[in-house]
């Protein structure tokens, strides 16, 4: 046990380059917060809801971070400067690192019952400072999610996701009145006013270069006959005038020489 506490100081001391030593770490609120996790999830397991939610509530008191009891947590986990929230069936891989105001949230289930509903986050995982990571999706290996971003799918192996997903849906309040969304984020929807719009814009588009290519196929074969017509034509009107050219006189050859 205490080489996999050293190995795991070395580990968070390979990515802050901020410590001294591993005493100074052991004084960082993550490292704290992943501790009572660990007590809360055992209790959590063996169905001591009540006192795993204690030691939860102790653990959000002292280092403001909340991990829900429920939540799976690798080996090497690190939380950077803390303020972050952790949803109850969240799976966290090894040597993750998370910034400071990280939100592992989650979604309504649309069948009723308390399911999976909050991120999978693979090994060797970044999360940037501020970012939203919303439903049940996936988080690939090594993947890197910039601050302040809001994640609602799917991140495959090794991406980097950047910027937030903010945009106005357009929904009139009479055909969009539900009661309750987490996170206030839509995200089991696939597709919203503006995103259909966009896609009929494309398909415009794509129709208007067809268009356009064709006409410009046919605009060329008939540029290039005339071309070929044109350079006939010249060819043969400049032996037509050659002939009618008429041939000096002896007389104006001779005045010539004078």
């Amino acid at each position: 046990m205490f080489s996999r506490l050293i190995d795991y100081l070395d580990s968070i001391k390979a990515r802050d380059p901020a410590p001294r030593s591993r005493w100074e770490i052991l004084t960082y609120p993550g490292v704290w917060a992943l501790g009572y996790h660990r007590i809360a999830h055992g209790l959590f397991e063996r169905r001591f809801f009540f006192l795993a939610r204690l030691v939860n509530h102790l653990s959000r008191f002292f280092t403001a971070i909340d991990i829900h009891p429920g939540a799976k947590i690798g080996r090497n986990f690190f939380i950077d400067h803390g303020f972050t929230v952790i949803g109850e069936t969240a799976e966290i891989g090894d040597n993750v690192t998370i910034y400071q105001c990280v939100t592992l949230g989650g979604t309504n289930p649309t069948n009723g019952e308390a399911g999976k509903r909050h991120p999978t986050l693979c090994d060797h995982a970044i999360i940037g400072s501020g970012a939203q990571i919303l439903g049940p999706i996936i988080i690939g290996a090594r993947a890197r999610i910039g601050a302040n971003a809001v994640v609602t799918g799917d991140v495959p192996e090794g991406a980097t996701m950047v910027g937030p997903k903010s945009r106005s849906t357009l929904v009139e309040a009479e055909t969009y009145n539900k009661d309750f969304i987490p996170y206030g984020t839509p995200c089991s929807e696939r597709f919203d006013p503006q995103t259909q719009g966009m896609e009929l814009l494309k398909c415009e588009i794509e129709t208007l270069q067809q268009q356009v290519a064709a006409l410009l196929a046919e605009r060329g074969e008939n540029v290039a006959i005339k071309k070929r017509v044109t350079k006939i034509t010249a060819s043969s009107g400049a032996q037509s005038k050659k002939a009618a050219a008429p041939k000096p006189s002896a007389r104006a050859k001779g005045a010539s020489q004078g």
